[in-house]
């Protein structure tokens, strides 16, 4: 977060007074998962306020009001849509948004009944969203962190990374599926994609996948960077059925694989501090090597 700046209930209560005073009677809370990026607010039972927490992810609100509205209605799941934009105020430096609260919790493995069905449906909620039409769609940048992009933005962390973790994991292994997803460029028309296809970001309800949330680094480009779920949370019969109902090539799965390394690795290279996170990101690491060797 930027400097000393808190973003709080009463923050938000106090924006929300003085720019929308039709709402200012409603109640203000945390949500259960308010994410890293921004910081989500329950605004009474209906809505949310969404802050970004960081100047980096300020980028994100016009592209989001601009876009997720022509989205939404295109697709088979609901997805956030925006109902007001704030402005700066009240010493919070950015932009921020209102939206109508979606239902669900986050697909954690234990509440999701079905997982090789929801693999499917989550594999045919990404090809809709890649037949969207993305003509005037915002180009991978510094909005989304380059997702969407080629795999060499990331390059000198990975190797980093890599260097750095030493005999903690298998760094032959590990750069064999780096290299094989930068030598695995993509050559296809752009389209659009979510760019952060994580559990946090997946929402279920009576064990099936509700909802998509959170799309502030979607953009239009390479959809490769969609794929790195398959590792995250899929494995086995799962990750078969993602990859049967994405229907990506060889090449892009190798990206997807490229994806998914590159955060694991400075996951575990940078965050010694947070063991579960560190644990995650190992078995990540692993799944993602064992996958390249099936398919080398």
């Amino acid at each position: 977060m930027d400097g000393k700046l808190t973003i709080d209930t009463a923050l938000v209560s106090r924006l929300v007074a003085a720019q929308f005073p039709q709402w200012r009677d409603l109640a203000v809370r945390p949500v259960e998962f308010g994410g890293w990026d921004n910081r989500t607010f329950h605004l009474g039972d209906e809505m949310t306020v969404r802050l970004p927490s960081a100047a980096a992810y300020s980028l994100q609100v016009a592209k989001e009001h601009r876009w997720l509205p022509r989205l939404a209605p295109l697709l088979p799941l609901p997805i956030p849509v925006p109902l007001a934009m704030g402005m700066p105020a009240e010493g919070y430096p950015w932009h921020w948004s209102v939206y109508d609260w979606i239902e669900g919790e986050t697909a954690k493995r234990a509440r999701i009944a079905d997982l090789s069905k929801f693999a499917a449906d989550l594999a045919g909620f990404l090809t809709a969203l890649k037949r969207v039409d993305p003509t005037g769609g915002p180009a991978p940048g510094q909005h989304n962190f380059f997702r969407g992009g080629p795999l060499t933005v990331y390059d000198g962390e990975a190797r980093q990374a890599i260097t750095a973790l030493g005999n903690r994991i298998d760094a032959s292994a590990a750069s064999a599926v780096w290299e094989a997803a930068l030598a695995a460029t993509w050559q296809g028309p752009p389209v659009w994609f979510h760019g952060d296809v994580a559990s946090g970001n997946l929402l279920v309800e009576d064990g099936r996948l509700s909802a998509v949330i959170d799309f502030g680094t979607s953009g239009v480009g390479d959809p490769s960077c969609d794929l790195a779920i398959a590792w995250t949370l899929f494995q086995g019969e799962s990750r078969e059925v993602f990859r049967a109902g994405i229907a990506v090539d060889d090449a892009a799965w190798a990206r997807g694989r490229g994806w998914a390394q590159w955060k694991a690795l400075i996951t575990v290279a940078g965050h010694t501090d947070n063991q579960a996170e560190v644990e995650k990101s190992r078995h990540v690491i692993n799944e993602v090597m064992a996958d390249h060797r099936k398919w080398a």
